[in-house]
């Protein structure tokens, strides 16, 4: 890829120093490492988005489903899980 845009920045002078001495230290130039920081955080916002996105749609989607009457209350799932989870430690201790 071209590079063709300039990126100018400003930051401590010591943290400048101590980046570009780790990036010396990787036999890296420190353009190339910032390229590959700004890459990783680009990806990063993008799942996060793309996740924010989909859980967005699942609780659309419950919402409908809740005000069309279909579904259960949370009392009732709870009572399920706690008939469940007597149901397996029950089970446990017969096999114990």
């Amino acid at each position: 890829m071209a590079k063709e845009a300039v990126f100018t920045m400003k930051l401590e002078p010591e943290l400048r120093d101590a980046f570009a001495a780790e990036a010396a230290a990787l036999d890296r130039p420190a353009s190339q490492v910032v390229r590959e920081l700004m890459r990783d955080f680009v990806k990063k916002q993008a799942e996060e988005r793309s996740y924010a996105d989909f859980y967005r749609r699942k609780v659309e989607k419950a919402r409908r489903s809740i005000d069309a009457g279909i579904g259960r209350s949370d009392e009732e799932v709870r009572a399920d899980a706690a008939k469940r989870i007597a149901g397996y430690r029950k089970l446990g201790r017969k096999s114990a």
